[in-house]
């Protein structure tokens, strides 16, 4: 059973994302620059789809550990999904919103491992 759900997901992931790719949405995030209109409007889907399926392993994660790796995963997302908001706008301060969050993820990374292992934050 737990094979016949993988299997069903993967074809159900690998069609969304070809219709992505080939299809993709009219995008209603960035309707002023038309040059970078596929290249950000399919980012932005996949970026959007793939951060679905993260907060689905943070909220359904069989273990403390698979829900700590899916928000980190997430904080990349939302790294990733600023690089693309800073091209497609051509405004670098994306950039430093996506710095900041990718520093704050590593360290709450780091002291949720350290709360999970046992050990006080100054060891």
């Amino acid at each position: 059973m737990r094979l016949y759900r993988w299997l069903a997901g993967t074809i159900v992931l690998g069609v969304i994302l070809a219709l992505i790719i080939i299809l993709p949405f009219r995008s209603v995030f960035f309707t002023e620059n038309v040059i970078h209109i596929n290249f950000t409007g399919r980012a932005v889907y996949i970026l959007i789809l793939a951060s679905l399926m993260v907060l689905f392993r943070v909220l359904r994660g069989p273990t403390a550990a698979d829900r700590i790796v899916a928000i980190d995963i997430f904080g990349i997302l939302i790294v990733g999904l600023c690089a693309v908001l800073s091209i497609a706008t051509g405004r670098s301060w994306y950039i430093d919103i996506g710095i900041a969050w990718g520093l704050q993820s590593f360290i709450g990374t780091l002291a949720l491992a350290k709360y999970l292992e046992g050990r006080s934050f100054d060891d």
